[in-house]
């Protein structure tokens, strides 16, 4: 019984030495224009730290959709915030006093296997966009590129960008 308690703790402390930090940059200018995350998309692993680092002031970030059960975030304005990314799957997060802005960005830990409830998500989610809208689509699109989603499909060739031309049509129709 010894050995397996020694092995199972090995485990538990390799996983722990192998998580790392990832710091995100928030941004009034960046890669994608103004009002933005850098890096907007993350691939990370489960049991890393994501820092939002206040780069720019006004800033915050906050969780607005995580895989079920996943531990959420809320940081205030001005304030660095940190959070472990605790279980497998898609992340969506949001500057709130840019979020018309669409100044958000996504976290995809190990898989995506809830990348169809994400893209079901940001299908209302981004209706309060006033602008750039694109964003989202594009960042999940990048958390599709290399998942397979629960209902088998390779997320990145099915239904994500498909999905998005839609919404971007809508938009365009709006206005």
């Amino acid at each position: 019984m010894k050995p397996f308690r020694a092995l199972v703790l090995m485990s538990i402390f390799a996983g722990i030495a192998n998580a790392k930090t990832i710091e995100v940059k928030m941004l009034n200018n960046g890669v994608d224009g103004m009002m933005v995350f850098e890096p907007a998309f993350v691939k990370a692993d489960i049991g890393d730290t994501i820092k939002f680092v206040m780069t720019d002031p006004a800033h915050a970030s906050s969780s607005v959709f995580t895989p079920e059960g996943a531990k959420t975030w809320a940081g205030e304005v001005n304030q660095e915030v940190t959070t472990i990314v605790d279980k497998e799957g898609v992340y969506i997060y949001e500057c709130l006093p840019h979020a018309p802005l669409a100044m958000i960005g996504v976290i995809q830990a190990g898989g995506a296997p809830n990348l169809d409830k994400a893209m079901k998500f940001a299908t209302t989610y981004s209706k309060k966009f006033a602008a750039n809208g694109e964003r989202l689509d594009k960042y999940l699109a990048m958390a599709g590129a290399n998942a397979t989603t629960k209902a088998g499909y390779k997320a990145g060739s099915s239904s994500g960008p498909k999905d998005g031309a839609k919404r971007k049509k809508k938009r365009k129709k709006r206005g």
